[in-house]
């Protein structure tokens, strides 16, 4: 007589898409993974159910083929996931708005310099008190969202995000003096900071494992495609008035308020992430709304996934829990990776004014280079050859400046940068040079190093490898940390140069960047292929690698 079954040993086998087809090496294959699923139930035992989330990627990978009439299953994948590309849209738009915030100050420092306004005229301190009180705002979003994330829930954090953006740019819009300008400044900076931390969590809640890559990398493409249409609305044009812009500068708060209010309309229609739902033991509609999202019959499965997953864990996560380290390991590896993204150098490299449709292309190709193979190299092969890139193109500019041309030439990318720093004039141009390309190209490639890794990465695993019941804290503890740290940078940089000298903190941005491989190495785990609650899963295992 066979051995009773334990009902989590039953539940493991019989969870298993219904879909599978006839191909001859699926057909082959079909009793070795059933085999195995029935091996690992019949030794395991209760403790199956705890390491049920390691088992099922053998079934979900058979599961993918064609259907009955003969669609490619990439292309049936994509007509059921139509749904969840439709609210990640809506919710990136927020992205789009904290792009076109975040360089709103590029073509308005320069306009406000030459304002006959007493009110309103910038000196070089107040302009640069003006460029940077936005990280401090966006810092102060991202401790927000350590209490709204799982307050609200992502979805309803996203929209009240709405709320001081908009204040914000109504503020700069109608500015009759400084105090305006910052305390608006200051607002869209929170409505970023906020954005940033529930987004991500947002977009890779509501993904399947097959496509949160790509749907990972939006929205630092949105934001990008924000920071082009700012500078595409804040061209220079000498032939027009207002300062010479092509929209005067108190019309370019005004166009920001748009993308917000779309983003409201849409995601109105947007359901909640599922897991949230769940968390907060709201079954009902926790399974209506991955229903809605997946438009596929075998969502029963992956919603009874989740909700084993969530009932084994506590509603939030106590200061006992937190020195645990399946808990904190996680954390601290996002909060890492948010730190040693900004200690890489993006802050004082990236062009605020000068070269800034270039950059913004060069960064616009590269996050659709991590879009489109983040899913197929997987993230630690883009994070190795993002780190590796930088690294060069910091030694590059390390050395040109050690060794280049002194003093460093108008022509030169990095004396326009310095003098922007310093809010000095630019001197008139002086005869070209080919030395003077290579801080230019230099620069181009940290940027796409940059763009096609460290950057998209980074927010996109954070919303991976963090634990349901600490999500909502930790990411908005990463944001925290990632501001703060571009503050100080700003504030900081060239005060830096002036003790050390210009080559030395290039030097140090490169010593960072390969501190960021060795990183990668040895704490990152690969998540690509992954459901969220599998890489939960894996933390609780205490390995250092998804391979036995």
């Amino acid at each position: 007589m066979d051995a009773p079954q334990s009902p989590t040993a039953s539940c493991i086998r019989d969870k298993q898409p219904s879909h599978w087809t006839a191909r001859p090496c699926r057909a082959a294959l079909q009793p070795i993974v059933a085999a195995g699923r029935s091996f690992a139930c019949r030794t395991l035992g209760a403790r199956a159910d705890a390491l049920a989330p390691l088992l099922s990627p053998a079934c979900v990978y058979f599961s993918v083929g064609t259907d009955h009439a003969g669609a490619p299953a990439r292309i049936r994948g994509v007509l059921q996931n139509r749904r969840v590309f439709l609210a990640t849209f809506a919710a990136v738009l927020g992205n789009f708005s904290f792009g076109y915030a975040l360089v709103y100050t590029s073509p308005v420092i320069p306009a406000l310099k030459l304002s006959s306004d007493p009110e309103l005229h910038l000196d070089k301190k107040q302009a640069s008190w003006f460029g940077s009180v936005f990280t401090l705002g966006a810092a102060a979003g991202g401790l927000s969202a350590m209490v709204l994330n799982d307050l609200l829930g992502r979805k309803l954090s996203i929209m009240f995000s709405a709320v001081p953006s908009v204040i914000g740019y109504a503020l700069m819009a109608g500015a009759r003096g400084l105090w305006m300008l910052l305390l608006g400044r200051t607002l869209t900076g929170f409505a970023g900071g906020l954005t940033a931390a529930c987004i991500p969590v947002y977009v890779s809640e509501i993904a399947p494992p097959g496509v949160r890559g790509a749907l990972g990398a939006t929205p630092q493409l949105m934001s990008v495609f924000g920071s082009l249409s700012l500078y595409a609305l804040g061209k220079y044009h000498p032939v027009i008035q207002h300062a010479g812009l092509l929209l005067p500068w108190r019309w370019l708060a005004v166009a920001g308020e748009g993308p917000v209010l779309v983003m409201i309309l849409l995601l109105s229609f947007m359901p909640n992430s599922p897991r949230f739902l769940l968390s907060k033991g709201r079954d009902e509609e926790a399974l209506q709304a991955l229903t809605w999202l997946r438009a596929d019959s075998e969502v029963h499965w992956e919603f009874e996934q989740i909700q084993d997953n969530v009932r084994r864990q506590s509603s939030r996560v106590s200061w006992s829990e937190a020195r645990d380290p399946r808990v904190y390991r996680p954390i601290l590896i996002a909060v890492l990776m948010r730190f040693l993204q900004q200690l890489t150098g993006i802050t004082p490299i990236l062009p605020s004014q000068q070269d800034a449709a270039i950059v913004g292309a060069v960064r616009l190709v590269s996050v659709l280079i991590a879009a489109v193979t983040m899913d197929l190299a997987g993230r630690k092969v883009l994070l190795y050859v993002s780190a590796s890139v930088m690294f060069v193109a910091n030694l590059t500019l390390g050395l040109y400046i050690h060794f280049g041309p002194r003093p460093l030439t108008p022509n030169s990318t990095l004396g326009l940068e310095i003098m922007t720093l310093e809010g000095t004039e630019q001197p008139p141009a002086t005869s070209f040079n080919y030395l003077t390309l290579i801080p230019l190209l230099a620069t181009m490639l940290f940027i796409m190093g940059y763009a096609m890794g460290w950057g998209p990465i980074t927010w996109l695993l954070m919303s991976e490898v963090l634990p349901l019941r600490a999500r909502g804290v930790a990411s908005g503890l990463c944001v925290l940390v990632s501001w703060l740290t571009a503050f100080v940078l700003t504030k900081y940089f060239l005060l830096a140069v002036n003790a050390f000298g210009l080559q030395v903190p290039f030097f140090f941005f490169s010593a960072i960047c390969a501190l960021s491989l060795l990183f990668t190495g040895g704490c990152v785990p690969e998540t690509r292929g992954r459901s969220l609650e599998q890489i939960e899963a894996f933390f609780q295992t205490r390995r250092m690698s998804f391979r036995p």
